[in-house]
């Protein structure tokens, strides 16, 4: 098997490695530059465990080639929280899933709020039917959705807090 060398921006930080032609993304995030905060569930794209953004598209992670990352900016959970003058800030997203009861086991957490963060993205003020469908094919068991649909709306207010 082939090896490449990939160059790609990783939460802001160019990163350089190299990956065996097969390897998937969320396999290379995770063992090769140690962001554990994407999770692999199912493997097959079904769960959504593994999304995140790349390009500023949500991708399942799982799904996509490594290879298929050279060039690409992306965009993990670890991405979220940003430096503050105490540490790390949290994004209103995570905020907003603690304040909201959004998580619950938290397996699902990091797919849930990259695809939140892409809702937020295209709708800064979604409606419910937006978050919906934004989150379509990410998989929770604990929450039964309606404190993740409330954390996204919430952070949504939080963000614009006068529309827009």
């Amino acid at each position: 098997m082939s090896e490449h060398s990939l160059t790609l921006q990783v939460n802001g930080d160019t990163r350089t490695v190299r990956v065996q032609s097969r390897r998937m993304l969320s396999d290379m995030l995770r063992e090769d530059l140690h962001l554990t905060g994407t999770k692999r569930g199912c493997e097959t794209g079904t769960c959504g465990a593994c999304s995140m953004l790349v390009d500023g598209r949500l991708v399942k992670s799982c799904l996509m080639l490594a290879v298929q990352a050279d060039g690409c900016a992306v965009r993990t959970v670890e991405g979220l929280a940003q430096p503050g003058p105490d540490g790390e800030t949290l994004h209103p997203l995570q905020q907003a899933f603690m304040q909201c009861g959004g998580l619950q086991c938290g397996y699902c957490t990091p797919g849930m709020l990259m695809a939140a963060c892409a809702v937020l993205e295209a709708h800064p003020r979604p409606t419910v039917e937006q978050v919906q469908h934004g989150l379509n094919g990410n998989l929770c068991r604990c929450t039964g959705y309606t404190q993740i649909v409330e954390s996204v709306l919430h952070a949504a207010q939080e963000m614009h807090p006068h529309g827009n």
